[in-house]
């Protein structure tokens, strides 16, 4: 039997299977935030810790949209990845000190030089007057990531 008469290997079948491995083969989104990025150093913005990612990660919102989120690398502060051995007690770390706690950022320059790296806005935020790198430090949170 040829292979296009196949019942297994109809075209219907293929498509399926091929839009079964395109779905299983997009990455999932990291976290909800999808608010507009500040793009210039300098350019502060404030608002709730609504979401931490990861050790040095956050998102900061006025509002329960995660559309207006704005997503945060820390820039004071580099934390071990999340699935390396105190990935975990960074991430909860920074939620103990950020999470709900409304926050000023100010945009900053990365290593790269750039203010946007991998769709977060590089930023120094402050709780209370005291930037949360210091916070970090303060209660001894590893330091070691990207």
């Amino acid at each position: 039997m040829p292979m296009s008469e196949h019942p297994l290997l109809s075209r219907t079948a293929l498509a399926a299977c091929t839009l079964l491995l395109a779905a299983m083969a997009t990455p999932a989104l990291a976290d909800p935030c999808e608010g507009r990025l500040p793009s210039q150093p300098g350019q502060q913005f404030n608002g709730s810790v609504r979401y931490v990612g990861d050790g040095d990660s956050l998102c900061v919102g006025n509002s329960n949209d995660p559309n207006a989120w704005v997503e945060v690398r820390l820039a004071d502060f580099d934390a071990p990845e999340l699935h390396a051995p105190d990935g975990r007690m960074s991430k909860s770390l920074l939620q103990q000190v950020a999470f709900g706690q409304n926050v000023v950022c100010e945009a900053r320059r990365g290593r790269s030089g750039r203010v946007i790296v991998h769709d977060r806005v590089i930023a120094v935020c402050r709780v209370r007057g005291r930037s949360i790198g210091d916070l970090l430090r303060a209660l001894r949170a590893p330091e070691g990531g990207n």
